[in-house]
Formats: structure tokens, C-alpha cells, sequence
């Protein structure tokens, strides 16, 4: 550790830029990095984007990504590149599907199926936002969260932060006994700077942000709390939807809640709403769930 500060705003956004842009090495095959400082495992949401960016990158760009389903299968090595295989499964008159694979070692650490859709009109519905949610401008900052728990900023205080996150009830980090049992998380998130107009970017940052806090929906059933004194965790495979487009760098509320958990194991599923009501997105991921030490 170099014991800089993380990186914040518009600088970090650009190093998140700079980890999406794969470099073409074939093609159908890409390669991507890591950020220099991180955890010991590739972060999820980061795979997850790259592999999507490389799928994205093989498609005509007239066709939207519109769900994707991946697997975590080997935890990444943030020190290492990461090898992106692109497979065209097919592309039809209205839409593409892809399979991406992640490879380090010559083994694969994730891989993802995702489908891209042309701009289509029919049907239109969508379920009522979460009522009675306060703003992002009214719920602490990370700054202010983190401030009260010098002892749980650890690493987290220098990794890059280009996503603003704002928790409206109290995060899974928080010292045992200090987070009440909640059914629902809700965070307000935005990328913390300015992303360029691609619809791709979007979405691949949105997908990088969806792997987040979506997990902590199970322990916050429990009021539990990750690190000493509670769990650790592991994603095991995420899934997303978008359902209309969306602007990655502003406000949206991510509502999250757990509809059950057994056999070490927690499902967890989200819907993401723009600050004016528009449903944009719908996760769900299973994770890993253990109590540190077992």
C-alpha cells in the first residue's frame, strides 16, 4: 500500500474508464486490467463490465444489451490481466446473443451470456417506486459513513471510488450490533463524474455498480454485518435487466431485498428507479454466505 487517499470524482471515473477499455487482441478476444490497488480477488462488478464491454464490442451498435446472466466460477487475480473470449451465438433480424468468457491461467474465472436487442415498441408498464425514501442529498455520504468507523476503512480508504454511494439505512460495514435488522436496503448511486454519451458504457457501469451493495440485502435481514464479527461472502453468479435507458452518472435508487437464504447460501434481487420514478434495471444474485472464521 502506498497510503495515498482513494481516488475520488471525475478522477476516479476515468480509471474506471481506463479498466472498461479492453484492449482488442483479436477478433472476438480482448483484454482487460485490473485497478493497481484493490482487494485480493477481482472485484465482481468489474468482470462483469469487462466481460459485457467485450461482448458489446461485437455487436451492431444499433442493438441495446437488455439482460445478461453470468457465473462467478474461480476467484480473478487483480495482478494479472484478464483474457476475454467473445462466442456469437447468433445474431437474428431483431436480436444478438453472445457469450463471454473471462480466462486467467488458462482457466476461466467467469463467464456471461448476454443479449442485445434493436429498439422495439409495444407494452408499457411498470411496478410503483418505493414510497417514502428520502433523496440522495438528504442520507450521509460515504465520507461522512466512513468517518465514524476509522477501524473499518482499511483498504477501502485508498481503492479508487468512482461511484458515489449513498446508503439510506446503515451498510453492512458497520460494527456488530450497530446495524438494525432491515428487510430492505436502499442506496442512492451514481458514477461520480462525467461517462461519455456510448449507451454501452452505461450499461456495463451500471453493471459494474449492480454487484455493489446487492448481496448485503441478506445480511441486512439480520441486522449482520460483514468482516469481524459477522461474514464474508463470495458472488456466485448475478444476473441483470435493463428495462429502459438510463444515464449511469446520475441518481438512481437501488432497492434491494433478500427473498430467502439456507445452506450458506443468500439470494438477493434489486430493482434500480431514476430519481424521477423510471424503473431502468433489475438484478439478482446469488451469494456465498459464511461466518468468518468457519
Amino acid at each position: 500500500m502506498n497510503g495515498r487517499p482513494a481516488a475520488t470524482g471525475q478522477a476516479a471515473v476515468d480509471q474506471l474508464l481506463e479498466v472498461l477499455d479492453l484492449d482488442h487482441t483479436g477478433e472476438t478476444t480482448f483484454r482487460g486490467m485490473s485497478p493497481r490497488v484493490g482487494p485480493q480477488r477481482v472485484f465482481g462488478g468489474q468482470v462483469a463490465g469487462q466481460a459485457l464491454v467485450a461482448a458489446g464490442r461485437t455487436v451492431d451498435p444499433e442493438r441495446f444489451v437488455h439482460s445478461l446472466h453470468g457465473y462467478f466460477v474461480r476467484p480473478g487475480d487483480p495482478a494479472e490481466p484478464i483474457d476475454y473470449q467473445v462466442e456469437n451465438v447468433r445474431d437474428g433480424r431483431s436480436f444478438s446473443v453472445r457469450r463471454s468468457v473471462a480466462v486467467q491461467h488458462d482457466k476461466p474465472i467467469f463467464f456471461m451470456s448476454a443479449s442485445f436487442q434493436r429498439q422495439e415498441q409495444a407494452l408499457e408498464h411498470q411496478a410503483p417506486t418505493p414510497p417514502d425514501v428520502p433523496g440522495p442529498d438528504d442520507v450521509p455520504t460515504m465520507s461522512d459513513r466512513l468517518a465514524r468507523y476509522p477501524e473499518r476503512l482499511g483498504i477501502w480508504g485508498q481503492i479508487p471510488r468512482p461511484i458515489d454511494v449513498r446508503y439510506v439505512g446503515e451498510p453492512g460495514w458497520v460494527r456488530p450490533g450497530d446495524r438494525p435488522a432491515d428487510p430492505h436496503q436502499r442506496v442512492w448511486m451514481r458514477i461520480d463524474g462525467k461517462l461519455p454519451d456510448d449507451p454501452l458504457l452505461h450499461a456495463c457501469a451500471l453493471t459494474y455498480a449492480s454487484d455493489l451493495t446487492l448481496l448485503d440485502s441478506v445480511l441486512s435481514v439480520h441486522g449482520e454485518v460483514w468482516g469481524p464479527g459477522g461474514l464474508d461472502g463470495a458472488s456466485l453468479d448475478h444476473a441483470l435487466w435493463f428495462h429502459r435507458s438510463f444515464r449511469a452518472d446520475e441518481w438512481f435508487l437501488y432497492d434491494c431485498w433478500s427473498p430467502s437464504a439456507s445452506g450458506a447460501r443468500g439470494l438477493a434481487t434489486g430493482r434500480m428507479f431514476t430519481a424521477d420514478g423510471r424503473h431502468i434495471a433489475s438484478a439478482v444474485q446469488e451469494g456465498l454466505l459464511r461466518r468468518v472464521g468457519d
